[in-house]
């Protein structure tokens, strides 16, 4: 009995998480890989952003490996509301140490806001950057309309709504 419990226990959070993220368990693209993506900028090091070309998406901001960020939906301008189990699927770009280095951005859109646990995010246009973690690799965009709140980010800043040609981009709900 005890055993059935924990199981429910575990299923119940990851559920938690999912939702918290307006998931509903399926990306837009074809990756299946569990693995988590290395972190945007090494620990202490200086964050990194440019553009590049991603399938359909067209020419979007991507981290210094060039995996694609995002933005959410449920964020305002200078405040995250991803954490937790969110956060774990969704983790923030760190700002690293010093300016970020900016290759097809515009400096004056990129600035840095601070987590509710005092760790610095890079934003773009005052919104929030993440990677998420099925992009395994550069050229990704598995996160693209997950949940109908997740959008890769355009160099001006705005979020770009096309929907990349996989299925499970429903509403989240």
């Amino acid at each position: 009995m005890k055993r059935v419990a924990t199981v429910t226990g575990v299923v119940v959070l990851g559920l938690a998480g999912l939702v918290a993220c307006g998931g509903n368990g399926y990306g837009s693209g074809s990756s299946t890989s569990t693995s988590s993506a290395p972190p945007s900028t090494p620990a202490g090091g200086t964050a990194k952003l440019a553009t590049a070309t991603v399938g359909s998406l067209g020419k979007v901001v991507v981290d210094g490996n060039g995996r694609t960020v995002y933005v959410y939906d449920k964020d305002t301008k200078g405040k995250s509301n991803c954490e937790g189990g969110c956060l774990a699927l969704w983790p923030a770009v760190a700002a690293g140490s010093g300016a970020p280095q900016l290759t097809g951005i515009d400096a004056s859109l990129v600035s840095t806001i601070t987590r509710s646990d005092g760790s610095k995010q890079l934003a773009i246009n005052g919104m929030p950057l993440y990677l998420y973690t099925q992009d395994t690799q550069a050229g990704q965009a598995n996160g693209q309309a997950f949940g109908g709140l997740w959008w890769a980010v355009s160099a001006s800043g705005q979020k770009v709504t096309t929907r990349s040609g996989g299925s499970g981009n429903g509403n989240g709900y």
